[in-house]
This record gives structure tokens, C-alpha cells and sequence, in this order.
């Protein structure tokens, strides 16, 4: 700040953004001040000047400055470091402490957050204080909302945001022209903020290189052969893109290695032809998870592909106040980057009520295939889904013997076999039933019921 400046302002009196302290043995009054003005719109303290606006002037040594400015970071939480300069008004030095509106509210002062209210420095309502708060706490969540630092619309792909444009036109009637600027298209989706700075969610989805700005949002997929990881993995795959590109992408990979069933039905002309796990529910399950996924994490988004199943790995947890079992019943949508999830809404890539892991589970039913597990594992929530244990690719590979082979077959038409039905039918002793029989429950073919004695029966493990 100029000298002439400071003087024009001497004697005009304190304001919102203006306050006059005589000398630094005021310093927790100045701190507190420094504070206020933080948490209102910036200000300017001038140490050296009195109240009624006279030059008194500061003894200024060879550490004041540095000592003042150490002082203020100590006593300010989030650290506040304002700018510091010295003047001379006529033979006397006066100190100005520039600061600016904090980005990070609330600032405290010693523990307690301030206010600037007219020429006043206040401490702040307990309901303006916990206001902040939940603001800075829902800011801190929603991270596809927030500024990306360093990105401008040049690093936006006009192909890229046309084409969704086109496509959310097609299928949900968006109401945004295609032929309209990137920056119109960019504030109408919701993906700039204030001073037109576009929005993390903006280069996930549109980027150009959206892995130059997170190298986290990348996919990792892997088919491996058998039945965990310690098997030979056939393919691997790390994908970048946008997050758009990126479930198509991981599509494609998947449908390159699960097999199609394909049949002919009496009365029918063509082929039948049906995929492993449903198509519905893979995109779904990839749209959740790449909408859901915690973007601060360095982990990557996985998809692994075994024998018997498919994970899907995404980083983060569920959000508070929403469990697996609830995930199962009907529940509110609370996606933690709702600007990506609201994205794949408009081109029907996910639902965006609720109801996506619900449908999941209704498709894999009409399926035929067990539900999909749900789990929270480490720091990663994963979606399994799962081929049944009854099919004959997976019996085949359990090495049964024949008498195991035909008691399956008795408890598909039975519903349940006991220890002494197994013997009857396959003229067996008793304790060599029991062996067969705990072999199956060992390979979650048959799940037991009841203590071991009579009261024991046996019924097939669908799941």
C-alpha cells in the first residue's frame, strides 16, 4: 500500500474493513481483528495510529515484522499469514496488516471465530459459527464441486461436451442447445463456479487429459485366471480417461472376457444369446462406482474378473448414515460427486434416486444368478457379482464324486436331503455320508441346517 494512500485514509474513521490500533502491545486485540476481518471481507489494520485517526507512530526493530507476522500464524487457526508492510507518514512508521477474505472459514482467533460488524470487532453467534462449519463441512465432502486448480475451459474437449450433449438431448430431453458455447454448455450442467473457474467434475468428465490434473482417476482391469489372485492373469489393462470414456471403456474389457451362452429355443428362428453377468447391472454398478469413488484417494478404480465371479473396487466408503443392508432396501441417493452421478442421469447411464443398487439386485435375480454382494473392504467399497455355485461349470470343478453328483440332483427335486436319505440313496455308511456331506457344505454347495443329529437336513447354496 502507497504512502499517499494511507494518508487520504487518516482520519476518515474505522469501517468494516478499516481499523486503527495505537501500538503493538495490542496484539491479541489486533489478532482477533485479523480474524474478523478473515471471516468477513478482508480488511486493512494500521498499528501506529490512534483512535481518532492521529499518527502516533511504532519503534520498528530488525525482527518486529517477522516477529509480528510469527505471532499472528500461531494464534490463527486455520494459519493466517496477511501481508505486512511498513510506511513512514511524515518522521513516524506505521505497520499495515492487509488481509484477505479467507477461503477456509471460519478463522479463529486463540479458538474463538470473530466478526467484523461496522467499525466493531465481534465474536461470532454460536448459529453463524456452526453455519460455517457445515458449510466448510459439506465443501470438504463434495469434491466434484470444487475449484480444479490450474484447469480452464482450454483444457476442456468441445467434442467431448457436444456429444453428451447430444446424447442427454436424445435421452432425457436436457435442455441445452449443442451448438452452444463450452463455457454456456459448462455453467448450464453446473460445472463452473463463481468467476466462470470450472469444477473438478468438468475435467473428469470432459476433460481433454483429465489424468493431468488426477492421476488417481484412472482404471485398473484385470482378468485372472481361476479363482482368486493368485491365479495367472490373462489381461491387464490401466485406462485413463474421462470418467464417461472410462465405463465405457471398462465395458468393453469386461464383455472381452466374460463369456455369452448362446442356445436355440424350439419356435424361435434366431439364436439366443445371453451374457454371464446382466449388461444393465455391469453399467450401473460402473456408474455408481465411478460416482461414488472418493477422487482424493491415490487409489485406482479396479475391475477383476475371476472364474466364479467379478469385483468391482471402487475408493471410499459409504456415505454416514448409509449401511450394505440399507444399500438392499429402498434408500436416498447421496452420491458424494453429484455433478458426475447427475451426469450419467441425463445420458441413462445410472439412476440417480436410489434405486441403482436395488435394480442391480433385481437384474442379477432375473438372472438367475445369486445377489451381488455388497461390501466394504480396507478403504474401498466393492460390488461382487457372482456366478451360482449350481452351474455346471463350477460343480465340474469341484471334483464330486457320483454320489454327490446325485444327491445334488435329489435336493434340486426335493428341496433338502438329510445324512440318512443321502445313505439310502446312495448305499453308503453312515459315516461316509457324513464325509460327502461335509465336503459339500465345505465347498458352499449345500448349506446345513440345524445342530448335528436328527433334526439335521441339508439344502442348496444358491448364493
Amino acid at each position: 500500500m502507497k504512502t499517499k494512500d494511507v494518508s487520504k485514509l487518516i482520519g476518515t474513521g474505522e469501517s468494516t474493513t478499516i481499523e486503527w490500533k495505537p501500538s503493538l502491545s495490542q496484539i491479541n486485540e489486533m489478532i482477533e481483528g485479523i480474524a474478523a476481518f478473515s471471516n468477513t471481507e478482508g480488511g486493512r489494520l494500521f498499528v501506529g495510529i490512534s483512535k481518532n485517526g492521529a499518527v502516533t507512530g511504532v519503534s520498528i526493530g530488525e525482527g518486529t515484522v517477522e516477529n509480528l507476522t510469527n505471532r499472528i500464524a500461531q494464534h490463527t487457526e486455520p494459519k493466517t499469514h496477511p501481508r505486512i508492510s511498513v510506511l513512514k507518514i511524515g518522521d513516524k512508521e506505521i505497520i499495515v496488516v492487509e488481509v484477505k477474505e479467507s477461503h477456509d472459514k471460519p478463522v479463529l482467533a486463540d479458538g474463538r471465530p470473530y466478526l467484523r460488524v461496522g467499525k466493531s470487532t465481534r465474536q461470532m453467534a454460536k448459529e453463524e459459527y456452526e453455519r460455517l462449519i457445515l458449510e466448510k463441512h459439506k465443501a470438504d465432502l463434495i469434491y466434484d464441486s470444487q475449484v480444479c486448480k490450474g484447469a480452464g475451459v482450454g483444457d476442456i474437449s468441445k467434442e467431448k461436451l457436444i456429444a453428451f450433449v447430444k446424447k442427454a438431448r436424445e435421452e432425457r430431453g436436457l435442455g441445452i442447445k449443442p451448438n452452444a458455447s463450452v463455457p454456456d454448455i459448462l455453467n448450464k450442467l453446473k460445472l463452473t463456479i463463481k468467476d466462470k473457474k470450472i469444477t473438478n467434475a468438468a475435467v473428469l468428465l470432459f476433460g481433454k487429459d483429465p489424468q493431468q490434473f488426477f492421476v488417481q482417476a484412472e482404471l485398473k482391469a484385470i482378468r485372472f485366471r481361476g479363482y482368486d489372485e493368485t491365479g495367472e492373469m490373462t489381461d491387464f489393462k490401466t485406462i485413463g480417461a474421462d470418467a464417461i470414456t472410462l465405463l465405457e471403456k471398462a465395458e468393453s474389457f469386461i464383455f472381452d472376457h466374460i463369456p455369452m451362452k448362446a442356445w436355440i429355443e424350439s419356435g424361435k428362428l434366431q439364436r439366443q444369446e445371453k451374457w454371464l453377468y446382466p449388461p444393465k447391472a455391469i453399467r450401473e454398478a460402473l456408474a455408481n462406482a465411478l460416482a461414488h469413488r472418493d477422487y482424493k484417494s491415490t487409489g485406482k478404480l479396479q475391475v477383476r474378473i475371476f472364474d466364479d465371479r467379478m469385483e468391482i473396487w471402487n475408493p471410499g466408503k459409504l456415505p454416514p448414515g448409509l449401511t450394505v443392508e440399507k444399500l438392499k432396501r429402498t434408500h436416498d441417493s447421496i452420491p458424494p460427486n453429484p455433478l458426475i452421478a447427475r451426469a450419467f442421469f441425463w445420458i441413462r447411464y445410472a439412476e440417480e434416486v436410489g434405486t441403482g443398487t436395488n435394480k442391480i439386485i433385481q437384474w442379477c435375480k432375473q438372472w438367475s444368478l445369486p445377489e451381488p454382494k455388497f461390501e466394504e473392504a480396507g478403504g474401498s467399497f466393492v460390488v461382487t457379482f457372482r456366478v451360482s455355485k449350481l452351474s455346471e461349470d463350477i460343480l465340474a470343478s469341484l471334483g464330486l464324486n457320483e454320489r454327490q453328483t446325485k444327491a445334488i440332483g435329489y435336493v434340486k427335486g426335493k428341496g433338502k436331503i438329510t445324512n440318512r436319505e443321502y445313505q439310502n440313496l446312495t448305499n453308503i455308511s453312515k459315516q461316509m455320508a457324513t464325509l460327502d456331506l461335509k465336503f459339500l457344505v465345505d465347498k458352499e454347495v449345500f448349506t446345513k441346517i440345524g445342530k448335528t443329529g436328527r433334526g439335521t437336513m441339508y439344502i442348496l447354496n444358491n448364493g
